[in-house]
């Protein structure tokens, strides 16, 4: 079991020091009345500025999926920093890490994908993957292929391609802006009434796949360039695909010649048991959007998964000179690579996959051991995640997942909230006894909040 070490003393924070930070999807003025600051991490546990341990129940933000200060990630990066602090991966230059990163990846897929693509993030990721898609079509001759479908309460970062084809309305409004011209969106799978307590794959709602059949007549399939869906909904609250629907999406996009994304910045690397969710379900996408767990967290970084085809076709319409006119500064960053490297090592030798799919049958019985208490609507989960969905209080939408979330960390567990579902998606090193503690503080926080 891995044990939280001594922290390192916090520096001491006034209320003034607060206030030139303009935090991230955050209730600012809210937070910095009463801020949660973590100092350090180890193994599965923060630690607070006061030296509280805290619990990680979501691998940070679905991140840290080896667990956190692993060694050899930081002295992967120390290394790199000493040696090669920046070189660009891209403008008529690279460095080797990149290079040896891009063919450890494609092993970890089995040579399905054999080409890749490195970014910052997966917002980075998803808005290249439409940029590819769009290329693909261009250098193909189908210049009409301009449209996209996505899925509601689908979550693809927070470029503005990503909110197009994302599904979350909150996500959106606040800018009022034009987004993407030319995006649709399929309905979501999520069906309580149909599919309440479900363990894994509910067993129906296949057919959900099939409006897309609806948008194509509607646009015409030879509009459209790429379908991009998330194999498991995470931000949305672990909305878990009916058995089915992913073979039926393939099988339409396949006879209407539409490309299938895979958003996997958030299933990647063995968060369902697999490395990948396309594994775990058996259903291969022509391109694939990760990053999160490619680093473990330690250093941003982001990669697009691309069939050689794709490739070969948008390279082979430019006779010489550059084929593809995107790229980003730190793409492919040597720190990054030296962490991404160091992350996938630790995978192969602890079989961190195959880890995740020896505890998910103990974690999904915890789990739904929870679907008794005060206001549980639904409880679902697949893999190491899952989503506890709560009775909203009337007139006060999300509310009650707040205080839950907030009495939590108060008793020294960290979880996730998304409107009133409870998200879980704890490091893949945890311990069954750990995760008996998860769900121990969870009912208990349930309770209390009732």
């Amino acid at each position: 079991m891995t044990t939280a070490t001594k922290p390192t003393p916090a520096p001491v924070l006034t209320a003034t020091d607060l206030d030139a930070h303009w935090m991230g999807f955050t209730a600012n003025r809210a937070f910095k009345r009463a801020p949660r600051l973590l100092a350090s991490a180890k193994g599965m546990h923060y630690t607070t500025v006061d030296g509280r341990q805290v619990l990680d129940g979501v691998a940070g933000l679905w991140c840290v999926n080896a667990g956190h200060g692993r060694d050899g990630i930081t002295q992967a990066i120390a290394k790199s920093a000493a040696t090669l602090d920046y070189a660009p991966a891209g403008f008529q230059l690279g460095h080797p890490t990149a290079f040896a990163l891009a063919d450890k990846l494609t092993a970890f897929t089995n040579n399905k994908f054999e080409r890749v693509f490195f970014t910052n993030s997966g917002s980075e990721s998803v808005d290249t993957s439409l940029k590819i898609a769009l290329a693909y079509w261009q250098a193909a001759g189908e210049t009409q292929r301009v449209r996209f479908v996505g899925r509601l309460r689908g979550y693809h970062g927070v470029g503005f391609g990503g909110m197009s084809v994302g599904g979350i309305d909150a996500n959106k409004k606040a800018f009022g802006a034009q987004l993407l011209p030319h995006a649709d969106h399929l309905p979501h799978t999520h069906d309580i009434a149909a599919n309440r307590h479900a363990r894994g794959q509910p067993g129906t709602g296949a057919e959900l796949a099939d409006a897309l059949e609806e948008i194509i007549a509607k646009r015409g399939g030879e509009t459209i360039a790429a379908v991009i869906v998330e194999p498991v909904a995470g931000s949305a609250g672990v909305l878990v695909p009916p058995k089915g629907y992913l073979e039926r999406l393939r099988a339409l996009c396949d006879s209407h010649g539409i490309l299938l994304i895979f958003d996997e910045v958030i299933t990647g690397f063995g968060r369902l048991g697999a490395t990948f969710a396309s594994e775990y379900f058996g259903v291969t996408p022509d391109l694939v959007t990760l990053a999160k767990g490619l680093t473990n967290g330690a250093v941003p970084m982001g990669a697009v998964l691309i069939r050689k085809e794709i490739y070969d076709r948008v390279t082979g319409a430019t006779e010489s000179g550059i084929e593809f006119m995107h790229g980003y500064t730190y793409g492919g960053h040597p720190l990054a690579c030296a962490a991404a490297l160091a992350s996938l090592e630790i995978h192969s030798t602890e079989r961190l996959a195959e880890r995740a799919n020896m505890l998910a049958p103990y974690f999904e019985q915890a789990v739904h051991s929870l679907r008794d208490h005060p206001h549980v609507a639904d409880v679902r989960n697949i893999g190491l995640m899952a989503g506890i969905e709560l009775e909203s209080r009337p007139g006060k939408p999300a509310s009650r997942a707040l205080d839950v979330y907030l009495d939590c960390f108060r008793e020294g567990l960290l979880i996730r909230y998304t409107g009133d579902i409870i998200a879980l998606s704890p490091p893949l090193i945890i311990e069954k006894a750990q995760i008996d503690e998860v769900v121990d503080k969870l009912g208990a926080a349930l309770k209390r909040v009732a």
